[in-house]
């Protein structure tokens, strides 16, 4: 397993590997989770083209895809995300562009079984630990209830520092309000 740092993919057999490992990952998600957790596909294209985000690739040794990340330590590039939050909370961190943002980390079915995550995440650690950085992420709450992904991340991330502080940034909830008649 090679895990490899670009900042772009534009061609369209790579786009198309990446598009498709992204759906696998993620597509039981769509409808699970209230807020949309998937890039739609010209989303995910303008994504991989965007050179301020890193691409991190799980291959394996015949150089198949089976692990896909991005991380950016420019939190303009990330959508939705507010970079004054950033700024404010680490005032600092952020000055330095030493606050990364991992958007997602997709593991094909087939290459769960191999180290292909823990890869990904060790190399995205080792980009921020090299620079005194801290790392954000999010996830919706079925991710963190079903697959612990808070705690998984943390044990791993503990794991590979000797010690982590973690804390839950922001929560949000939405609330549906149904009336007897709608029922």
């Amino acid at each position: 397993m090679l895990v490899k740092i670009i900042d772009q993919i534009t061609d369209e057999e790579n786009l198309d590997a990446a598009w498709n490992l992204y759906m696998e990952a993620f597509e039981d998600i769509r409808a699970l989770a209230v807020q949309r957790h998937l890039m739609y596909r010209d989303e995910f294209d303008a994504v991989m083209r965007d050179q301020r985000v890193q691409k991190y690739l799980a291959l394996r040794d015949d150089g198949t895809l089976c692990g896909l990340s991005t991380y950016t330590n420019d939190l303009h590039a990330v959508p939705l995300v507010a970079p004054e939050y950033f700024e404010r909370r680490w005032p600092e961190l952020y000055r330095q562009h030493k606050v990364w943002y991992c958007g997602f980390v997709a593991v094909g079915c087939g290459a769960r079984d191999t180290r292909a995550f823990a890869d990904l995440v060790e190399a995205m650690y080792l980009t921020a630990a090299n620079q005194n950085g801290i790392i954000a992420l999010d996830f919706c709450r079925y991710n963190d209830e079903l697959r612990k992904m808070s705690r998984v991340i943390r044990l791993m991330l503990h794991r590979l520092s000797g010690g982590v502080r973690a804390e839950c940034m922001d929560a949000q909830q939405f609330w549906i309000y149904e009336f007897p008649s709608a029922a």
